[in-house]
């Protein structure tokens, strides 16, 4: 299910798009006919942030992907909080709508970055999942995304040159082994499932989920500092 470790080195620059088109497939008619009171939600994973305020943030993100606008400051907390403000009296269903544009439109602009961009369409997933745990969506950091998810979390740790991980994933064939050896530190080791895994490098709670991880702490796997 998952690249095969003596390859995750070598990037492939389809796989943020093909993440993108097949989140939007499972998040897009999960949104859409909500009631208002869902997206009034407060996300756990984002203090302070409604399901609204998440999917605008998201919208935002990919439309400035899309558009090619990266002024200075972008991303940052402030510029995000403004990309929401910038939304306020939009409804519900016209942010739905960009991010459905965004998820589709991005995937080409993220494949010519070379790679900077890659860590955005995982940041994406993992927001898409914030999202369906404030809506009661079992399986909030699984469904049809996962394989692709980890394939790129793999890509995008290995090109930064995170700690080296060694991972044995109950839902995959194959080890996926994250990070880049660098002979400073022995890769450290997980058993358990995706989710947990994409959880601990998202910074996400893991409480109350069974896995093992020796050789490294939670907080150092931690690829978005949040």
């Amino acid at each position: 299910m998952t690249t095969p470790a003596d390859v995750r080195g070598v990037r492939e620059p389809g796989l943020p798009g093909r993440l993108l088109a097949v989140e939007r497939d499972a998040l897009i008619p999960l949104l859409r006919g909500r009631a208002e009171e869902d997206f009034a939600l407060p996300v756990a994973a984002c203090p302070g942030w409604t399901v609204r305020d998440v999917l605008a943030h998201c919208s935002a993100a990919l439309t400035r992907v899309v558009e090619n606008r990266f002024e200075a400051g972008v991303f940052s907390p402030a510029s995000n909080e403004r990309d929401i403000a910038e939304r306020g009296d939009w409804s519900d269903q016209r942010v739905v709508d960009e991010l459905e544009r965004g998820m589709t439109g991005a995937g080409p602009v993220i494949a010519g970055a070379g790679g900077l961009l890659d860590i955005l369409a995982l940041g994406e997933w993992v927001h898409a999942g914030d999202v369906r745990e404030a809506l009661g969506v079992p399986g909030a950091y699984a469904g049809p995304g996962l394989p692709y998810a980890l394939d790129l979390l793999a890509h995008v740790t290995g090109g930064t040159g995170h700690l080296p991980l060694h991972a044995d994933l109950d839902d995959a064939d194959e080890p996926l082994r994250l990070g880049k050896v660098s002979g400073e530190r022995p890769p450290a080791r997980y058993i358990g499932d995706g989710p947990t895994l994409l959880r601990l490098y998202a910074g996400r709670p893991v409480d109350g989920a069974s896995y093992e991880l020796a050789g490294a702490s939670a907080g150092e796997l931690n690829i978005f500092g949040e």
